[in-house]
């Protein structure tokens, strides 16, 4: 997507200018479903082509069943709901909203809503009848019992069209298995959207899959006009593939919603009209369906599907979303009498720093009868098995966590297995849930450590990766190199989660005490999208931290970002690949860490959703000094030679103007001026010159000293 950034200002263009078109109502009466997928269609051509032939496919067999009359459902069946309510106060949803909002949907898919009174009678023919029906979630995807109602605490003021209420990282709540779920959240949404939905098949990630909604568009909410429930019910057509019964074409009476009975129609409705409505689409005959669910009327004046709407909605489900009705999420949990879950693994985390560690454990009494003793065994890489017997008191729903029998590992990657069994001397009667595997690593520590990323595997032994949200991470890249012909990336510039940090973990460090200096070196090339001149922008950030507690703990050692990081003064409105001067060697001092072992160092992105970053020949170099250099600090070796010599100083020298080279008879042979500069290391070839003693002169500012050396 190297325009991606581009289209999103295009569809930001388009989303106003749309609603600028929809010019009948108030700010408030407005639907993202259709600017949704059209973000989505214009920043993927494959994606959109894939879902126009999709969308030709349907048609057809929506078509096909209508005629023979096998597009509906024979009976009722029943789709469980979750309302995730993310709010700063997600107690101002009420159980009884969240059940009216609930019997509002139902009655309008089945036709049982009273309301329907105010149908006309010159479209009462065509009043549709769904059997798709609703229930609160009785259960959730591990089995618990619940009430359909996921409360979820957020410090985000609101949300938009873009997916953050449906992530935990992001402030909002993960999804339930929407394979299996309608996920409906509910949350505060801008003055000028009242909710949107996911289509059939528009290329949504499966957990991204569901309907959002304004908190005060339910019955009772505080949206005058828009509080009746109804918002939720035309989501939720969109969700089973319904468009606007005007086609979003804004007047130009081309489109339709491929529906056969409902009347073409030059835009959205406002308000709650009455009587026959006509317009530039539909000018003459009973006017446009005002009444229709699809409609943008107010909720009172929202009444109605229609037989060819129902058709379409109940195809999709069977189409697309069949994996609903195999759900058991409408069934209430029947509890086992002894059911010990396997809650979660606790410890090992992704690094070791030894070969011993203690292994830890949640458990959770899913069984209705009291738990009070189990069998915890682990084995590594499907070796032996060690086996700690806990005994305790653990009622229904509540969990304990466990430290289990230390375990000793080697070096390398491992898998770590544990499982429970054997819950009150008794047989576990689910052994779904008993089971649990995670990786782990251990590498003994490295002194020195040369990585340029060349070997194809990724990370390398020793290295690791820590991705908390699961999306865009470090990766390897080829091509793309400082040297050789790998690098490792970030992609800020596809990531647009704003403020996630992704780490890349170097293999653990020992700087032996004795050591007289320590450095880490990396090249770096990065870009902006952004001017670097915006003021307030969110930059992406490169971090260096170093951890002396195996990863517990982090000290800050390099942080850049923006003007401070870039390589290129350039803002890239396309992917930054860098040229090979286009990189920037940085360089940390270690001194205050020699002497310290099991060292972490971490370079550490945190996405601005600017540019790519890239990383190459990461160095970890320890010098010790000769100690007769540093009892000395005025250095000439070897000495007899019978060539070269190295003149070497310590620490680095100041004042220092040059170095001669004299033979025994006072001549001068050789020189070497520094230029204003000076380094610890100097070399003389003497293999040209006759055999002898020679003098070694060094000339401060203030002092001479000098050494006699021979040559053999």
């Amino acid at each position: 997507m190297n325009s991606h950034r581009l289209l999103f200002t295009c569809f930001c263009m388009f989303l106003c200018l749309s609603l600028a078109a929809q010019n009948n109502g108030p700010a408030n009466e407005k639907c993202g479903t259709m600017p949704y997928l059209q973000k989505k269609l214009q920043e993927n051509a494959v994606l959109r082509s894939r879902f126009e032939q999709k969308k030709i496919e349907f048609n057809k067999t929506v078509s096909s069943r209508s005629v023979n009359n096998s597009a509906r459902l024979n009976a009722i069946v029943y789709i469980p709901v979750v309302f995730h309510i993310v709010m700063a106060n997600p107690a101002l949803v009420t159980d009884a909203q969240i059940q009216a909002q609930l019997d509002t949907l139902n009655k309008d898919f089945f036709g049982a809503n009273g309301d329907s009174v105010m149908i006309p009678s010159y479209f009462k023919s065509l009043f549709g009848k769904s059997n798709i029906q609703f229930c609160l979630a009785q259960r959730t995807p591990d089995g618990d019992a619940t009430n359909g109602m996921n409360r979820v605490f957020t410090t985000k003021t609101n949300f938009n069209f873009d997916d953050a209420v449906k992530h935990s990282y992001s402030g909002g709540a993960d999804s339930w298995n929407t394979s299996k779920y309608l996920n409906v959240w509910v949350c505060s949404l801008p003055s000028s959207l009242l909710g949107y939905a996911t289509l059939p098949e528009d290329g949504t990630p499966a957990p991204e899959e569901g309907v959002v909604i304004d908190y005060r568009t339910l019955p009772g909410g505080s949206l005058n006009d828009f509080n009746k429930g109804k918002t939720l019910t035309h989501e939720t057509g969109h969700y089973f593939n319904l468009y606007h019964i005007w086609a979003d074409d804004n007047g130009g009476c081309v489109e339709d919603d491929f529906v056969d009975d409902t009347p073409k129609q030059a835009g959205s409705t406002s308000g709650c009209p009455s009587g026959v409505k006509t317009d530039n689409c539909t000018q003459a005959g009973n006017g446009v369906m005002y009444q229709n669910y699809m409609d943008y009327s107010d909720d009172p004046c929202l009444v109605m599907f229609t037989p060819g709407q129902v058709d379409r909605m109940e195809t999709a489900l069977s189409m697309y979303r069949t994996s609903l009705l195999s759900s058991n999420g409408c069934q209430p949990v029947i509890l086992n009498n002894l059911d010990a879950q396997l809650r979660s693994v606790n410890q090992p985390s992704q690094r070791l720093c030894n070969t011993l560690f203690t292994p830890q454990v949640t458990v959770r009494n899913k069984g209705s009868q009291n738990l009070t003793s189990l069998q915890i065994s682990t084995s590594i890489d499907n070796g032996p098995v060690t086996t700690y017997q806990w005994t305790g008191s653990l009622t229904t729903y509540n969990s304990i966590v466990v430290d289990l029998s230390n375990l000793t590992t080697t070096t390398g990657n491992h898998i770590l297995t544990v499982y429970v069994s054997n819950p009150n001397s008794n047989t576990d009667q689910d052994r779904s849930n008993d089971t649990l595997q995670i990786n782990f690593q251990y590498f003994a520590p490295m002194t020195i450590i040369s990585e340029g990323f060349e070997n194809n595997t990724f990370p390398p032994p020793g290295w690791d990766v820590i991705n908390g949200d699961n999306a865009l991470t470090w990766e390897r890249v080829t091509g793309i190199s400082k040297t050789g012909n790998a690098s490792v990336r970030t992609n800020n510039y596809d990531y647009d989660h704003i403020g996630e940090s992704d780490d890349l973990r170097m293999p653990s460090i020992k700087i032996a005490a004795g050591t007289d200096s320590a450095f880490l070196s990396f090249q770096v090339a990065a870009a902006a999208y952004s001017n670097l001149n915006t003021p307030g922008n969110n930059w992406d950030t490169l971090e260096v931290l170093i951890s002396t507690d195996c990863g517990k703990t982090h000290t800050s050692m390099y942080k850049k970002w923006g003007p401070t990081l870039v390589t290129t003064n350039v803002a890239y409105s396309t992917e930054f690949f860098p040229t090979t001067s286009q990189w920037r060697k940085d360089s940390i001092d270690l001194a205050s860490f020699i002497g310290s072992n099991d060292l972490i160092i971490t370079f550490r992105n945190t996405t601005g959703f600017e540019n790519n970053i890239f990383l190459d020949d990461i160095n970890l170099r320890t010098v010790v000094v000769n100690p007769n250099l540093k009892a000395q600090g005025f250095l000439v070796t070897p000495n007899p030679t019978s060539g070269a010599i190295a003149v070497q100083f310590y620490p680095q020298p100041a004042n220092l103007k040059g170095i001669q080279l004299f033979n025994d008879i006072g001549q001068k042979v050789a020189e070497i001026t520094t230029g204003g500069g000076a380094n610890t290391y100097y070399n003389f070839d003497l293999s040209r010159y006759a055999k002898g003693m020679y003098t070694v002169r060094a000339i401060f500012t203030d002092r001479v000293i000098t050494k006699k050396i021979i040559k053999l």
